[in-house]
């Protein structure tokens, strides 16, 4: 019973994440802040692709963000454009999911009846689906290096404020 109970708030987590106007009920998940729901729901970067960032990888959003300053070419901002969806759908599916799975995780202790193999599974695929997060972010940043020529990473660097040792937060 219990099981089938978890499930059902499961697939109704899941089915509330993926409606845009339900956002505002997440809010009392214990395991997540607003912010982080948010970031997970809409696919934000949320520091996935700091590493990325730091190495000359730019990320697709921030490109397309300054594509004059860059001098893209229509060639360039499509395909930036097209990475750019790619990743966001991608995250915000593997996000939802994550967001159902801590909603789980949440109802296991609040049932005050935390089954040990239970909340191992849950834990396991909690931690999965945030790893496939941050590797469709990170993947997205080795794309868009392959797109831009070392002259515009380099611009990029100096606007994202990466080339002067000081280094913006984002």
């Amino acid at each position: 019973m219990k099981n089938i109970l978890v499930i059902m708030v499961v697939l109704f987590s899941m089915a509330v994440s993926a409606n845009p106007g339900s956002h505002g009920t997440t809010s009392e998940l214990k395991s997540l802040s607003q912010h982080e729901i948010e970031g997970y729901l809409n696919g934000s970067g949320m520091g996935f692709s700091k590493v990325a960032e730091l190495s000359h990888f730019p990320g697709p959003r921030h490109v397309l963000d300054l594509k004059a300053e860059l001098g893209l070419t229509k060639n360039q901002i499509d395909e930036s454009q097209r990475i750019y969806e790619a990743m966001n759908g991608t995250a915000k599916r593997y996000g939802s999911r994550l967001v159902a799975k801590e909603r789980a995780i949440e109802l296991l202790f609040s049932s005050q009846q935390v089954d040990a193999a239970e909340l191992d599974m849950l834990v396991k695929e909690a931690a999965m689906l945030e790893a496939q997060i941050r590797l469709s972010h990170l993947d997205a940043h080795i794309s868009q290096k392959h797109l831009l020529s070392e002259t515009q990473i380099k611009k990029y660097d100096e606007i994202r404020g990466y080339s002067t040792g000081h280094q913006h937060h984002h």
